[in-house]
C-alpha cells in the first residue's frame, strides 16, 4: 500500500496518506547490459514513477544541505573538527606567475644601432615569493643570455621591502638593480590568478622588436629574369670542349713590359676564360704559367656600377650586362681583357671546325709573329785550377749548387775490393832520391791511384803514405777531354807521369797478370804490357794469386799502408 506522507510531518503511524490513483509501485531499473557488459544506469524517476525529490531542490537549499550541520532532537550538540592548516609552501606548491617584458640596452660606438632590445621572462614563486629573471637565447646573436638573475627575493626598495605578486601588473615598470624592465602580458594562468585575488590588470602592450634584428632579417628582394638558356642542356652538349687560341700579350706600356706569348683557352660549357702564359726556358722568370684564373670575364657592366672600383668589391652577376662569348674571339684582332691587351694571331684545329660549323660569318686571319729567338751561346768551360779531383771542379761549372759525381753503381759491386799493385822508383836528378821505393796501387772499381812509400832504415826519409785516392791524368790531357791512367798503362819499365813526378814501373803481383790475361781482349790489353809483366814475373811461373815478389811489401788496398806487426 503506497502511503504519501505530508513534507514537515514526522513519519509517525496517521501522518501518512494513501493516493487511491497511483497504480504503479515498481521500482525503476538501474542495471543494464550493452555489448555483453553490465553497466549501471542512473535512476531517473522514483518508486511508483513518481519524481525524484533531488530534482525539486533548488541550489541554494543544496548549498545549506552541505553547509548545514544536523542538529540533534536529544542529546549533547557537538562542534566539528576544525579544518586541517595547509602552510603556503604547500598549498602554492608548484604555482608560478610568469610575466613577459623587455629591457633597453644602450649601445656605444656603433654606427648602426643605439639601442637594443632585449626580451625577458619574469617568474614569480608563489611559495616563498621569490623572483627569478630569464632572457630567451637568441641563435648567432653574440650576447651572453639565460639566467639574468637567479631566484631569490627582489628588493624593491632601500627600507627592506621586497616585490609582491600583489605589486605586478600589466603595462608597468618594473626596476631592479637599477635596470628598468617593462611589463607587457602574461600567461593565462597569471591573468587567472591575478583576477581571482581581486587585481585590475591593465592592457597588454606588444614587445617592440629589436631595431638591428629587424633590419638583418630583411631580405635584400633581388629579381632576375630567368635565362632562356639550359645549363644542363649545355653541359651534357659541350662539355670538355675547349676553343684554344694563341695570342700575344701586349704589355711594352708599362715600365720594362714587352710582349709575351700566352694560350687563351675559351671553355664552352660555361662560357669561362683561363688565360696561360708559355714558358720558355731560361726567361728569368718564376714558373707561374697561369696568368688568369678560369672565370667569366664581362664585357659590359651596368652604369650605375661602371664608378665603384672593382678592386674593392668583385662584380656581381647581377651588375653585369653580357659576358664575352666566343663571338668576341676573333683571330687577326686584338682583344682587350680586364685592361690587358692580348693580339690573337692563331687557334688550333678544333677551334678553326667550330667557327666554321657555328661562326661562318667570322673569318679567321692568322697571323705571322716575330719570335724574339734567343742566340744559343757555347758553354765555355774555364781553365782547370788543380784544386781537387777534375770532376768535382767540373760540377761547379754545370750548376750554381754543385753535387757529387755520378758512379758507376755496377762498376762498384763487381770490382770491390780488386786491387792491382805495383812496384816503382822515383826518376828523380836529386841524388838523394835514390833507393826510394814505392807501392803503386790502382783500385778497379773507381780507377784511382794511391801511392804508398816504403821505409828503409838510416835513410833520413819516412815512409808512408805519399799519394791519396785519386784518378790520375795523363800528361797533355785537358779538361774538355781528361784522358786517364788505367791498366793498359802500367807495362814494366814504363813511366808514370803523377802530378810532376815520374815513377818507373818495376814490378807487379801476380795477381795483376791473371787480372790482365782475363779481360785482355775485353778492355783491350797492348800484348807489350802482357809481355813486360810476363818477363818481369817469369814465364816459367805458374799463376798464383798468393805470389808476391819479395821488393813488393803486403799492402791493404783501403789503407795504403802495411800492417802492424
Amino acid at each position: 500500500m503506497a502511503s504519501h506522507t505530508t513534507h514537515g510531518l514526522p513519519f509517525l503511524p496517521g501522518n501518512s496518506f494513501r493516493d487511491t490513483t497511483k497504480l504503479a509501485f515498481h521500482r525503476p531499473q538501474t542495471l543494464s547490459y550493452k555489448n555483453g557488459y553490465a553497466l549501471p544506469l542512473r535512476p531517473t524517476v522514483g518508486i511508483g514513477q513518481q519524481p525524484l525529490l533531488s530534482e525539486h531542490i533548488i541550489q541554494n537549499e543544496m548549498k545549506q544541505l552541505s553547509s548545514q550541520t544536523p542538529t540533534l532532537t536529544y542529546g549533547i550538540l557537538r562542534r566539528s573538527p576544525p579544518l586541517d592548516f595547509v602552510p603556503a609552501h604547500v598549498a602554492y606548491d608548484k604555482k608560478v606567475l610568469r610575466f613577459y617584458g623587455y629591457f633597453q640596452q644602450e649601445v656605444l660606438d656603433s654606427p648602426e644601432e643605439h639601442v637594443r632590445v632585449r626580451p625577458v621572462e619574469i617568474y614569480y614563486y608563489l611559495e616563498d615569493d621569490s623572483m627569478c629573471l630569464m632572457e630567451p637565447e637568441v641563435e648567432n646573436s653574440g650576447i651572453p643570455q639565460g639566467k639574468l638573475i637567479k631566484r631569490h627575493r627582489l628588493p624593491r626598495n632601500q627600507q627592506g621591502e621586497h616585490y609582491h605578486w600583489k605589486d605586478l601588473n600589466l603595462a608597468m615598470d618594473l626596476r631592479v638593480y637599477s635596470i628598468v624592465y617593462r611589463i607587457t602580458h602574461c600567461d593565462p594562468f597569471t591573468q587567472e590568478f591575478m583576477e581571482s585575488q581581486g587585481i585590475v590588470l591593465n592592457d597588454p602592450e606588444p614587445t617592440p622588436s629589436d631595431p638591428y634584428t629587424s633590419h638583418r632579417t630583411q631580405p635584400q628582394r633581388s629579381y632576375i629574369t630567368p635565362s632562356d638558356d639550359d645549363n644542363l642542356k649545355q653541359f651534357l652538349k659541350k662539355d670538355r670542349k675547349v676553343l684554344r687560341f694563341f695570342a700575344l700579350w701586349d704589355d711594352s706600356d708599362s715600365l720594362y713590359g714587352e710582349k709575351r706569348a700566352v694560350t687563351v683557352q675559351y671553355y664552352l660549357v660555361d662560357d669561362s676564360v683561363e688565360i696561360r702564359e708559355v714558358q720558355k726556358p731560361n726567361s728569368g722568370r718564376d714558373p707561374f704559367p697561369v696568368l688568369l684564373r678560369r672565370q667569366r670575364i664581362p664585357k659590359h657592366i651596368k652604369a650605375a656600377s661602371e664608378s665603384f672600383p672593382s678592386c674593392v668589391l668583385e662584380v656581381s652577376p647581377q651588375e653585369v650586362q653580357e659576358y664575352y662569348l666566343p663571338k668576341d674571339f676573333k683571330v687577326g684582332e686584338e682583344l682587350r681583357l680586364l685592361g690587358k691587351r692580348f693580339l690573337l694571331y692563331d687557334c688550333d684545329e678544333f677551334t678553326r671546325r667550330y667557327y666554321e660549323q657555328h661562326h661562318p660569318d667570322i673569318p679567321l686571319k692568322p697571323l705571322p709573329v716575330d719570335e724574339n729567338t734567343q742566340e744559343d751561346y757555347k758553354r765555355v768551360i774555364p781553365p782547370y785550377n788543380g784544386f781537387g779531383s777534375l770532376e768535382d771542379s767540373f760540377q761547379n761549372c754545370l750548376s750554381l749548387i754543385p753535387e757529387p759525381p755520378k758512379k758507376d753503381l755496377i762498376k762498384l759491386l763487381e770490382n770491390d775490393h780488386k786491387v792491382l799493385r805495383y812496384a816503382a822508383r822515383l826518376d828523380s836528378q836529386n841524388p838523394q832520391d835514390d833507393g826510394r821505393r814505392f807501392v803503386l796501387s790502382y783500385f778497379l772499381s773507381n780507377d784511382m791511384v794511391s801511392i804508398f812509400e816504403t821505409s828503409r832504415r838510416n835513410s833520413g826519409i819516412i815512409g808512408g803514405k805519399f799519394l791519396e785516392k785519386t784518378r790520375i791524368p795523363k800528361p797533355g790531357s785537358t779538361a774538355e777531354k781528361p784522358e786517364y791512367y788505367g791498366p793498359a798503362d802500367f807495362a814494366i819499365g814504363a813511366t808514370v807521369e803523377v802530378f810532376r813526378h815520374r815513377f818507373v814501373l818495376t814490378d807487379a803481383d801476380q795477381y795483376v797478370l791473371s787480372y790482365l790475361e782475363s779481360v785482355a781482349e775485353q778492355d783491350l790489353i797492348p800484348e807489350q804490357t802482357l809481355s813486360s809483366l810476363r818477363r818481369a814475373l817469369g814465364q816459367s811461373k805458374a799463376p798464383d794469386s798468393n805470389h808476391m815478389p819479395q821488393n813488393l811489401p803486403e799492402v791493404t788496398p783501403d789503407e795504403g799502408r802495411p800492417p802492424s806487426s
